[in-house]
């Protein structure tokens, strides 16, 4: 009996990933996708989608959720064992792009549902690792800013989020925008334009 419960949960556990690969995948295609054309693009009934996810809302928040968890990975790898707080800023946003960038449709869609209340909220870690990287920086003088630490995060985090939407709507070619993020990034917290650039650039190379 046992075997067959760990049977049926590890076929649920699949069929629940690749619900939502399949759905990531089909609202990047088309954000107005309904459940149904997700449940056929997957193979599966509709009844096991809705099993997964009751509603359109909790599947894209879902991907949200997995969405957030990938960026702070990301970020976590970026900064890890690199002590100038300067270089760790461009490192994680470096690293956070690519994540960024896959999702970026995504963010756009979950505004209308998931709420942008509602992202800042699941990007609360982040942001807090973000503050500790940023306060370090202003402490050891790399940073110069008006703004606190906390403050600064939410200047950094919707320059982000305003980059996506530059390159969502075309303003900001894909491939430019890896570099410019972080660019900007570290302008944004005093960092002077030609240090930044040269940072950024050795890095992506």
């Amino acid at each position: 009996m046992a075997a067959m419960t760990t049977g049926s949960t590890s076929r649920a556990d699949a069929n629940r990933r690749r619900i939502l690969d399949v759905a990531l995948a089909e609202l990047l295609r088309d954000p107005d996708v309904s459940m149904d054309q997700i449940a056929r693009a997957a193979g599966v009934v509709r009844r096991t989608v809705y099993g997964h996810f009751p509603n359109r809302e909790t599947l894209i928040g879902t991907l949200v959720d997995d969405a957030v968890q990938a960026l702070a990975d990301a970020h976590a790898v970026g900064r890890a064992g690199v002590q100038d707080p300067v270089e760790a800023l461009a490192r994680c946003v470096l690293a956070v792009w690519p994540i960024a960038d896959r999702y970026r449709l995504l963010v756009a869609l979950a505004q209308r549902t998931v709420t942008m209340q509602g992202i800042r909220e699941r990007l609360t870690p982040v942001r807090s690792s973000s503050v500790e990287l940023l306060q370090r920086g202003l402490d050891q003088g790399g940073f110069r800013s008006a703004l606190p630490a906390p403050a600064l995060a939410y200047v950094v985090e919707q320059i982000l989020f305003g980059l996506m939407e530059a390159v969502n709507d075309g303003l900001v070619p894909t491939d430019e925008a890896a570099r410019a993020a972080a660019t900007t990034v570290l302008t944004s917290a005093g960092v002077p334009a030609s240090r930044a650039a040269t940072l950024v650039g050795r890095i992506a190379e």
